[in-house]
């Protein structure tokens, strides 16, 4: 085991945030800055790629600079760079990789390149200090949404996948054709809270028999087909009642999924990460099935739910105490499989 009380800098720029995080011993968060780019890409109703990378561009020294000083520390007490290299964005990501390269290259520091997803699992060490693998994780964001066996720190097998949108992307369409604007997760989930969920019963897609896949699109299409069909009939659908019927829709499926692959891989921990575990309904849910089923549920505070560095600085550190190190050839992937 390598020194434990390692100074790491995370930097994470896979999307639409530009993060920049100091940790110490992997689990103690110094600082954790955010630039969120939320505000230019509502007019567009989703990220715009092009614009995302300018911003990250601007962005990504004045970010660092404000966590190493929130942090009390300079550069030259890092002992350690992790930096997210996929997937996401490639223009994005290729902003955070050369800083973190080329400072790993002038302090001469350890890189460590991290998967965007393994920085998702990683937050709830940050917020659970007990906790360790092994476990079952559900990762639900806007790119992605898996059920993933993790066995260690750094060994992941994934158990089941969406074989179309992500349910973050699914809630951004939905929240999009219901007039409720973007980013689509909160504002459903705000609308849902006034509306009735048992209005509208949209499909559950739960595929093939002991399948642990997901597939959004269906009820995505069953949403904007009762919108169309309450139009040719001269009726104005109920948003509240529409967004609050997708969103249960939704959860049930990821809830029961979860669940049948904790009970399959005989896990007694259930830990969710990524910006969907952020969903108000999905707690609620997932915590009413694991006291049920005598399992323990962990999910990070919300900030830690959105991207951010502290995450993939966690990750890096984890990375890093089992050996693994990259040099400056890493390069980014923006369809990176875990």
């Amino acid at each position: 085991m390598k020194n434990n009380k390692l100074i790491t800098l995370g930097i994470e720029s896979s999307c639409d945030e530009t993060s920049a995080a100091v940790l110490l011993g992997g689990r103690e968060v110094l600082s954790d800055v955010i630039a969120s780019q939320i505000k230019v890409h509502q007019v567009f109703g989703g990220v715009v790629p092009e614009i995302a990378s300018r911003h990250h561009l601007n962005n990504i020294n004045p970010v660092i600079d404000s966590a190493l000083k929130e942090a009390g520390i300079t550069l030259r007490d890092v002992d350690l760079i992790g930096v997210t290299y996929g997937p996401g964005l490639v223009g994005a990501l290729l902003i955070g990789l050369a800083t973190a390269k080329s400072m790993a290259y002038a302090l001469k520091k350890p890189l460590v390149g991290v998967h965007h997803i393994q920085g998702h699992i990683s937050a709830n060490y940050i917020e659970h200090k007990e906790l360790e693998p092994p476990f079952l994780a559900l990762v639900v964001s806007g790119g992605h949404t898996n059920i993933v066996n993790v066995s260690d720190y750094n060994h992941f097998e994934v158990l089941g996948r969406t074989r179309d949108d992500a349910a973050g992307e699914a809630f951004d369409k939905v929240a999009r054709v219901l007039g409720l604007g973007y980013p689509g997760g909160p504002l459903i989930d705000k609308a849902a809270k006034e509306g009735n969920p048992h209005a509208v019963e949209f499909k559950r897609v739960f595929l093939e028999k002991d399948s642990l896949d997901f597939s959004f699109s269906g009820i995505k299409t069953g949403v904007l087909n009762y919108l169309n069909t309450q139009k040719l009939k001269g009726l104005q659908a109920n948003v509240n009642d529409t967004a609050a019927s997708f969103q249960l829709a939704v959860m049930e499926v990821i809830t029961a999924k979860t669940i049948m692959a904790a009970e399959r891989m005989n896990k007694d921990k259930v830990v969710v990460a990524g910006g969907v575990a952020a969903n108000s309904l999905l707690r609620q849910m997932l915590k009413e099935e694991c006291d049920r089923k005598g399992l323990a549920l962990y999910f990070p505070s919300p900030i830690l739910c959105t991207d951010n560095a502290a995450m993939i600085g966690c990750a890096a550190y984890y990375k890093y105490q089992s050996g693994q190190e990259d040099d400056y050839y890493l390069d980014a992937y923006p369809n990176l499989a875990l």
